[in-house]
């Protein structure tokens, strides 16, 4: 309930507006080791490529959803780096309830929607990174997520990057999730290299007018990415 007060109390403090981020991150026992760690370190640059960013420390509005270790949990709710910088450590354990971490975070994205618009903040169409090195627990609980996300893409009013880790993801599920561009999967564990791009998507998208189509670093994608 404090962090929800906080949260509120930054909309009426700095009323710019807003780029929502939801990372949807695996945190599943198969992440264990080198993966884990990388993807810590990669958010740790996320944050510190964004607060040094004066204009997208304003802007950027961050929340993180985690699903493998303790079940599917908020462990970041949306607010702004200027607001609470406080850095999540993820550690890895359990199954990949995919499913049920999307829908959650769909859940609080038309939450925090609402009270942009409850408040009088503008904000840009909001992006949600879905990151996973495996199999999903259930393909038949994806359907409903996958059709949502679907209807909001082709609305216009959702950006999806869909980035699979590891030997073991299925592209196929996580296309799925993009009608509109594939998804991606990571060169090996470059998580920096990724998270150093999307600071740098959130830096370009905040200083455009909300609305406005921005177009993506694609000759970027290539330091980390490959279809």
């Amino acid at each position: 309930m404090k962090q929800e007060l906080i949260s509120l109390k930054d909309l009426i403090d700095n009323p710019t507006p807003r780029v929502p981020v939801c990372l949807c991150l695996d945190t599943s026992g198969s992440m264990i080791g080198d993966p884990i760690m990388e993807l810590n370190e990669g958010v740790k640059l996320f944050y510190e490529a964004i607060k040094e960013d004066e204009i997208a420390l304003f802007s950027a509005d961050i929340a993180i959803v985690t699903f493998g270790s303790n079940g599917i949990r908020v462990i970041r709710d949306f607010a702004g780096l200027s607001t609470d910088d406080s850095l999540p450590i993820l550690d890895a354990n359990g199954g990949t309830p995919m499913a049920e971490a999307v829908s959650l975070a769909l859940e609080i994205l038309d939450k925090r929607k609402n009270e942009y618009q409850n408040k009088g903040v503008d904000y840009y169409q909001p992006w949600l990174v879905l990151m996973t090195d495996g199999q999903p627990d259930s393909l038949q609980n994806l359907e409903e997520p996958i059709a949502k996300i679907n209807e909001l893409i082709n609305n216009k009013k959702l950006t999806i990057f869909p980035i699979g880790i590891g030997d073991n993801v299925d592209m196929n599920i996580l296309a799925k999730f993009s009608p509109k561009r594939p998804p991606l999967k990571l060169q090996g564990l470059k998580f920096k290299e990724f998270f150093a791009w999307l600071s740098q998507s959130v830096s370009r998208t905040s200083q455009s007018t909300p609305g406005e189509s921005v177009k993506l670093d694609i000759d970027g994608i290539k330091s980390w990415g490959e279809l």
